[in-house]
């Protein structure tokens, strides 16, 4: 009998590369949103210490200049911060659309992986069969040919 043959086995082969390519994609995106969310986290940290450390000035004396110059600073610091608050988001929702190109390219993979089984399955039951079949006509020919011998005897 002629050896198993997946019809569809080059469409199988793409999908597993685009579901490995995918992955990357999804990786990356992740990647750059934590390092969005870690650069963020140090922005508060220098807010914080700018805060901190306008606290420890106020304490003594303090110049228009200086307090000018921490207004600044303070007000640089909020546009950072928001401007890597918008990059978190932006960073998120390329992530999310990573996610769902890869659980979609998933999904048609096990779905030809499933087809892939299923037709291997019928290839082995047609397989079985017909070694059944040639069981059964090697049965009846030595059946017969016993039968001559007993009626020739």
């Amino acid at each position: 009998m002629k050896k198993f043959r997946f019809q569809l086995e080059t469409l199988l082969k793409v999908t597993r590369m685009k579901k490995d390519q995918a992955e990357v994609a999804f990786a990356e995106a992740s990647k750059r949103l934590t390092e969005a969310r870690d650069r963020l986290t140090e922005l508060m940290q220098e807010m914080q210490q700018g805060h901190h450390d306008y606290d420890e000035l106020a304490k003594g004396k303090i110049t228009l200049g200086t307090l000018m110059a921490y207004n600044s600073f303070f007000d640089w610091k909020r546009q950072q911060i928001e401007q890597q608050q918008h990059v978190i988001v932006e960073a998120n929702a390329e992530r999310q659309k990573k996610l769902k190109l890869l659980m979609e390219i998933m999904a048609k993979l096990k779905s030809i992986e499933q087809l892939k089984e299923k037709r291997l399955q019928e290839y082995k039951a047609e397989l079985l069969h017909e070694e059944q079949k040639m069981l059964d006509e090697i049965g009846s020919q030595l059946y017969t040919r016993g039968h001559r011998k007993e009626d020739a005897v």
